[in-house]
């Protein structure tokens, strides 16, 4: 990207006028020194910070754990899908992102080569979803960073939700498909095509050919894998290798201490109130994600991209605030359940750093923007 000539500067669609005396040279300088800056001041203060989101997490896992068995209740389902969501969108996220690569001591675990991938057990003990770490890891630090609101970004969500656009269906039938969708879609949309991208690099290392008439930007899903044809993988595969194990371990196998406790305490009722329990989390947690992931790059403020660019350019660096969407942000708790999501234009420009150092370079990048006049979207 280049600052226009004048001829194209008249053509600027009404909103884009600050693009006519925008300093793109300037603009990358202060935010290339910040970023530098950030990473450099990182050290024990982000790792006792980590140390306490993953308290509070483990906190949220002790609550939902211990009272699970006790009929179907509020604060299980609350905490249960609290401790899935942090495991996620903090702990899993900035971790597998290389955010805790230099500063952690601990090296065989807290480092994006090393947390959650390598083996089953790994998977189980660092971040047990519905989506496998390495899937998410070529999916989403890969594919969906650097080729943001492009074609080729997998998470695309008008591209992703065409199907529903051109539904011949009344309107009100179009909102409630969206929520059924929000209420399920880590298991029906992200962990079929997070799987599917992995699946897709290993054909690219490989020097694969594509076969005719499979697009790669078009989003596999559970109704793909049912109805369709899928040229990855099959849903056999699918279910042995990626989500049986997580719907088997996690909701029959984690609760069945409560069948020998309910027969001690003569309740025959606790594991399956466990198990009703864990499932109305799984529910309650695919709603807290939507909202917090989906409405990061969604919305008619939000810019497209016809081709991409080069990581950590300037015009990178500019795509990253046109493209994406920050939320109040400020404080531990609001951050904590915002899933630490509410910082995404921070996060998308300097996607290595810890949790604390966007809390710390939010205000100042906000301040950045402000001064050459970038619209940065805040709801």
């Amino acid at each position: 990207m280049c600052n226009p000539t004048k001829t194209q500067a008249e053509k600027l669609q009404p909103g884009d006028e600050w693009i006519a005396d925008f300093d793109l040279r300037s603009f990358t300088k202060e935010i290339r020194e910040l970023g530098n800056k950030l990473e450099k001041e990182q050290g024990p203060d982000d790792v006792r910070h980590l140390n306490k989101i993953v308290g509070w997490s483990n906190i949220c896992f002790l609550t939902g754990f211990l009272t699970m068995g006790f009929g179907i209740n509020p604060i299980s389902i609350f905490a249960l899908s609290t401790w899935t969501f942090s495991r996620w969108t903090m702990i899993a996220h900035h971790t597998c992102h290389g955010g805790y690569d230099k500063c952690h001591p601990n090296k065989k675990r807290w480092n994006r080569f090393k947390f959650g991938v390598g083996s089953s057990w790994r998977r189980i003990c660092d971040w047990f979803d519905w989506m496998m770490p390495e899937a998410w890891n070529v999916e989403h630090n890969n594919r969906h960073h650097y080729n943001l609101s492009e074609l080729e970004d997998p998470d695309l969500v008008e591209n992703n939700l065409s199907e529903l656009r051109e539904m011949k269906i009344p309107l009100v039938l179009k909102y409630v498909y969206v929520a059924v969708a929000a209420a399920t879609w880590k298991w029906l949309y992200y962990s079929p095509n997070t799987y599917k991208e992995l699946k897709l690099a290993k054909w690219r290392r490989e020097g694969k050919k594509i076969p005719e008439g499979v697009v790669p930007s078009d989003a596999v899903t559970i109704k793909t894998l049912l109805f369709d044809t899928c040229a990855f993988y099959t849903l056999t595969e699918f279910f042995t290798v990626v989500v049986g194990p997580y719907l088997l371990l996690h909701f029959f196998v984690l609760p069945m201490p409560l069948i020998f406790v309910g027969q001690y305490l003569g309740n025959g009722d606790m594991y399956m109130n466990a198990v009703k329990n864990l499932f109305l989390a799984d529910i309650l947690t695919n709603l807290h994600g939507f909202v917090a992931v989906v409405t990061n790059h969604a919305g008619d403020d939000m810019y497209r991209f016809r081709a991409g660019c080069r990581p950590f350019s300037g015009s990178f660096y500019l795509r990253q605030v046109l493209a994406s969407v920050d939320y109040p942000y400020g404080s531990d708790l609001n951050d904590f359940m915002h899933g630490w999501l509410n910082y995404q234009i921070e996060h998308h420009m300097w996607p290595n750093l810890s949790m604390l150092s966007y809390q710390k370079s939010a205000p100042i990048v906000r301040d950045i923007c402000k001064r050459h006049n970038v619209p940065y979207i805040q709801e």
